[in-house]
């Protein structure tokens, strides 16, 4: 292990060399670094690479604690943990059945019952993608469900409406009256969810985000102004990061040089 320091902050990081880099290169994940050197490489100039990054490196690490802090943490998933639903974390309870099957149930907390042929090796990733299935099924339904209700009181009748999942945005509504719904925004209260879908039905007939725009909300859902300041205030935690659990080791960014 090698150490570099970021003004009062030492950084330890793993050195790897590689016949078959072209060049060197640092790769930041949760709880590690990793610096890719060339075989032909000597300490001089592996120290004079990661001198010209080391304002990458702090920006990166910065940039990964705040992210990680805002995401909700499962370290494991098993009896106890704790998972994001609907704006409260739902407690997890795992048992084992002889079924033949992997069966999942939400009872004021998530209920999974496993078979015996999983191994217990790979219970998390299992249980973790079980779970994201259950919660995209359940979103999904969610937003048909508010949809056809404002459908029957307002009459908005979108072309299509589906559940995504948005790298950016918790929702569209195309030029066609095409909508999308980020998916993720099961782990918010749902009259969280419920203003999302009301402003992108709300662009049905105002497209723009002016006074009209929002007078037309008021009409559609009157006190849209608190889930809307719940959404402002809490959408860095809308993250299904933690649910990766195959995943969990993938790297932030990547330096090169």
């Amino acid at each position: 292990m090698g150490v570099v320091r970021i003004g009062q902050t030492e950084v330890a990081y793993e050195l790897r060399r590689s016949a078959a880099a072209s060049e060197r290169r640092i790769t930041v994940t949760p709880g590690h670094v990793e610096v890719l050197a060339l075989t032909t490489d000597d300490d001089a100039e592996i120290d004079a690479f990661l001198d010209r990054k080391r304002q990458w490196l702090f920006n990166t690490l910065r940039e990964l604690e705040t992210k990680t802090s805002k995401r909700a943490v499962v370290p494991r998933f098993m009896t106890g943990s704790k998972i994001p639903y609907r704006g409260r974390m739902a407690r997890l309870t795992v048992r084992r059945h002889d079924g033949a099957h992997i069966e999942i149930d939400y009872r004021n907390g998530f209920l999974v019952d496993l078979p015996s042929w999983v191994r217990e090796a790979d219970q998390d990733a299992i249980v973790a993608t079980e779970i994201k299935l259950w919660l995209k099924r359940r979103v999904r339904r969610d937003v048909m469900d508010i949809a056809a209700a404002y459908r029957r009181r307002f009459d908005l009748r979108p072309r299509t409406i589906r559940v995504a999942d948005m790298k950016t945005g918790w929702g569209a509504c195309g030029p066609t009256g095409s909508i999308l719904i980020n998916w993720t925004l099961v782990f918010a209260p749902k009259t969280v969810l419920e203003y999302v879908v009301a402003h992108e039905l709300a662009h049905l007939t105002v497209r723009s985000h002016g006074p009209d725009f929002w007078a037309h909300m008021a009409t559609l859902m009157p006190d849209y102004e608190r889930p809307k300041g719940w959404l402002d205030t809490h959408q860095g935690a809308l993250d299904a990061a933690f649910l990766d659990v195959s995943d969990k080791a993938s790297a932030l960014a990547t330096g090169h040089g």
